[in-house]
């Protein structure tokens, strides 16, 4: 369907060899764009490139960016836009947890987050929104949480919370101010998915059963998979899109609607 096919646009997946990032990377290359991720450790993207191609036999390619140094994404929207000639579609995947309780939470990482998980994406949308202002077409898609609007009981995620809720009203002024050019700015905000980086925390708060527990709490009552995000990324990108914009869409398993 011609709503959803990406032929002949260009995708730039900043965090693309992150557990979201990558799939949604694949998601692109698989609807038909040409599609570049982007992360700090070119260890990773070399086997993000190398997974994506083994899962659906598609190729991507990968830059070095480290999205928290203006000069470095300066530099990543050159080259992107030097090797496709214009990128259409903007992906903002990258992200961390550091989880304190917050009358102890170390300032250091407080500030290390929200420059990581807000300042990056900002960088990236500013660079990259120069960017398709001049060309009068763009589609930005802002990984966002569900913890965005609904906080966490028990301690830990002060920060994380508060960087998710900036990074929600981030989209819907960027989209404000971006309209009239013609690029669309809209969020996805999963729920708790398991991912490389999630696995761990999953373990140590009692694996399986922990994960039962995360399904028992969502209508679909089953947990995430990082694939659940695949078709809202596709469908944010696509034309099928085109007069939406400034909205956050979850793939949640319903946990927004009894959360």
């Amino acid at each position: 369907m011609e709503m959803f096919d990406l032929s002949g646009k260009n995708a730039v997946v900043v965090g693309g060899a992150g557990g979201l990032g990558q799939v949604i990377a694949q998601g692109m290359a698989m609807a038909g764009a040409k599609t570049i991720i982007a992360s700090r450790n070119e260890e990773s993207l070399k086997r993000a490139k190398a997974e994506i191609k083994s899962a659906c036999e598609f190729d991507v390619d990968y830059e070095i960016v480290d999205a928290v140094v203006e000069e470095s994404v300066v530099s990543l929207v050159n080259k992107t836009v030097s090797d496709l000639g214009k990128v259409d579609i903007l992906v903002c995947a990258q992200g961390f947890n550091g989880k304190h309780p917050a009358e102890d939470f170390p300032m250091d990482v407080f500030r290390e987050l929200i420059e990581v998980n807000v300042i990056s994406v900002m960088l990236c949308c500013k660079h990259f929104g120069k960017h398709m202002i001049a060309n009068g077409y763009g589609k930005i898609i802002i990984l966002g949480s569900v913890r965005s609007q609904v906080a966490m009981m028990g301690a830990g995620n002060s920060a994380y919370c508060t960087s998710k809720g900036a990074v929600a009203m981030m989209t819907k002024q960027l989209a404000a101010e971006y309209g009239k050019y013609g690029i669309t700015v809209n969020a996805l905000g999963p729920t708790l998915t398991e991912t490389p980086m999630s696995s761990a925390v999953i373990e140590q708060r009692g694996g399986d059963a922990y994960r039962k527990s995360l399904a028992d709490r969502l209508p679909m009552n089953r947990m995430a998979k990082p694939e659940d995000c695949i078709g809202s990324a596709v469908f944010l990108a696509a034309p099928a899109s085109d007069f939406v914009t400034g909205n956050i869409i979850y793939p949640d398993g319903g946990f927004t609607a009894v959360g």
